[in-house]
């Protein structure tokens, strides 16, 4: 039975994903399906996932859209419409879980509840030296430890949010809960309650997570924290462009307040984007 679906951001950059699919096959939760949301990738990447899919032992889904410029939102809502657990775990092509990343979501679930968890940022030079074998292997969470103990922090920022501490779990849902759009998990029915993600965010930031986090709260919603329990290592890229629309698109969807958008999961006119 699927208990949960994995919805992956993704746009052309095969190397990272194949690192982020060798993390899911040695999830110590087996009864998943994972969706790639590919934000229109090239004719020849679009060949590769196809292949990757026909030899993986995971269950794993292909859903593409046409190459327009940013529209994560877009496809991302697009996955929502195909996933086939009750249950979405979001995250992004080049963030690497832990082992125990969808357990701790599925374990923490609670109808009502959106789960937000974080990621520590690898340095170039780990990103870079990485391979499926080591991802397999379980390399990242072994080097974690012995890396903070030797004090080796310019290999990464925030390397506290790398450490899976259950024990510590009563403290850590008191932290501050914040949603991170690479690291979220809720379930589907309250998803569509405020309507999916808002299709007129043009460009990273704040649509992805802000948008949501706002008008989830409008509907009554819950943000839990799982940071140090479902644990990501984000690969290295370059610093992503903003777009000083989005402030305006936001500060609309405050004013009016309104929780469930209209250029979302449910549309009258589907084609605004």
């Amino acid at each position: 039975m699927i208990e949960a679906s994995v919805i992956i951001a993704f746009y052309n950059k095969l190397n990272y994903l194949k690192l982020v699919l060798s993390s899911f096959k040695r999830q110590t939760i087996k009864e998943f399906e994972i969706l790639v949301a590919d934000d229109g990738s090239s004719n020849e990447v679009v060949t590769e996932i196809n292949s990757i899919i026909q030899k993986s032992d995971l269950c794993i889904r292909h859903v593409w859209q046409e190459d327009n410029g940013w529209r994560k939102n877009k496809i991302l809502n697009k996955a929502i419409k195909n996933a086939t657990a009750d249950y979405l775990i979001f995250i992004d092509g080049d963030c690497i879980a832990h082992k125990n990343f969808i357990k701790e979501h599925l374990l923490n679930r609670e109808q009502g509840i959106i789960l937000s968890g974080r990621r520590l940022n690898l340095s170039k030079e780990i990103s870079d030296s990485l391979s499926e074998e080591l991802v397999r292997d379980g390399f990242l969470e072994r080097k974690i430890v012995s890396w903070l103990m030797k004090g080796l922090t310019k290999e990464f920022s925030h390397a506290e949010k790398g450490l899976y501490l259950p024990f510590l779990r009563p403290i850590l849902k008191m932290k501050k809960k914040e949603l991170l759009g690479c690291n979220f998990s809720i379930f589907k029915d309250d998803l569509y309650k405020i309507n999916g993600f808002d299709e007129r965010y043009l460009a990273p930031t704040i649509g992805e997570d802000t948008d949501i986090e706002f008008r989830a709260g409008l509907a009554g919603l819950k943000i839990k924290s799982v940071r140090n329990l479902a644990v990501q290592y984000h690969l290295y890229h370059d610093i992503l462009s903003r777009d000083n629309n989005n402030y305006l698109i936001f500060e609309e969807t405050k004013r009016n307040r309104i929780s469930f958008t209209p250029y979302g999961l449910l549309q009258e006119n589907p084609d605004i984007v």
